[in-house]
């Protein structure tokens, strides 16, 4: 199937990248100019943002509560963003439409970012926010059943992290994953994957941008040959969560996400595979308002036994 023609069109007016390196604060702020205003947002029973005290630290997040009632499941959200860019702002949108969609009260966390902080400080406090999610389980009214993590491209590589470092710490309250177009394997030799070819140009995110998108993460200090870097590289997958991958068919990291479920599912852990046709990278924080890809929540729903 060729790319999707609304998704198309966006992509036939993207800018030309600028010369010369990137420049985050810049890109921070162009990201931030197109949250919409508040009133024009999904409304939710409440929306708070709160600190986390956890063993990393005060962590920013957001809790979104779809409806009021006296106790919810909890899915944790990590946004992407290549390890350096977007925030809780910019992905308000995906968490409200995991709330009202799977009717689950969702914790964002606005974890810390490259280049300011060095490796691993975003994923130590993506995983304490877990942590912390279930210890305030009163405070966030947790009914002690599901407690799900989710995240978008980086924000996918974070939960596949965390849920390895919570097996290995022996905490096993996660009880599923839920991977969106994730970023698995931080080795961009274009032969380890056939996406990473035939992907590589004219679908928004391009091969060649690999790189230089995530050497604000690699420089600070995370190795690609690590498996809390690159997921994929873990030798033992048996005793994870229960997975969900969403990949898109034009997307080049396409093949590391669905490669990972094989090994998921080849250790014993049951993993659901769904390749989005049509769809290139980011297609749940950039596309969900066209009904094929807005069908990625109600699937998160189905998969975490929500309906």
């Amino acid at each position: 199937m060729t790319l999707h023609p609304e998704i198309a069109k966006f992509v036939a007016g993207l800018p030309v990248p600028p010369e010369g390196p990137l420049d985050p604060v810049a890109m921070r702020a162009g990201a931030e100019a197109h949250v919409p205003p508040l009133e024009e947002r999904l409304p939710l029973h409440a929306v708070e943002d709160k600190t986390a005290r956890t063993a990393a630290g005060e962590v920013p997040v957001r809790i979104y509560t779809p409806v009021e009632a006296d106790s919810y499941g909890v899915l944790v959200y990590f946004h992407g963003g290549a390890f350096f860019l977007d925030s809780l702002e910019t992905h308000d949108h995906v968490a409200r439409s995991l709330a009202k969609e799977t009717g689950l009260k969702v914790v964002s966390v606005g974890y810390r970012r490259a280049p300011e902080t060095a490796f691993p400080a975003g994923l130590d406090d993506c995983y304490t926010v877990v942590r912390w999610a279930a210890e305030e389980s009163e405070s966030l009214a947790w009914d002690g059943t599901t407690l799900a993590i989710a995240g978008d491209s980086s924000g996918g590589t974070f939960v596949a992290a965390v849920a390895a470092k919570a097996h290995d710490d022996g905490f096993h309250r996660i009880t599923h994953q839920v991977l969106y177009y994730p970023s698995l394997d931080l080795d961009f030799d274009v032969d380890r994957y056939a996406s990473l070819r035939e992907n590589a140009v004219g679908y928004g995110l391009e091969t060649a941008g690999l790189k230089p998108f995530n050497a604000f993460y690699i420089d600070s200090g995370a190795d690609p040959a690590d498996p809390l870097v690159s997921p994929i590289k873990r030798a033992d997958l048996t005793g994870l969560p229960p997975a969900l991958i969403l990949t898109g068919e034009h997307d080049p990291l396409r093949d590391e996400g669905e490669l990972y479920g094989r090994r998921l599912r080849e250790a014993g852990v049951a993993a659901t595979v769904r390749r989005y046709e049509g769809a290139g990278h980011g297609f749940v924080q950039h596309f969900s308002w066209i009904p094929e890809y807005h069908r990625a929540f109600a699937e998160t729903r189905d998969f975490l036994g929500r309906r």
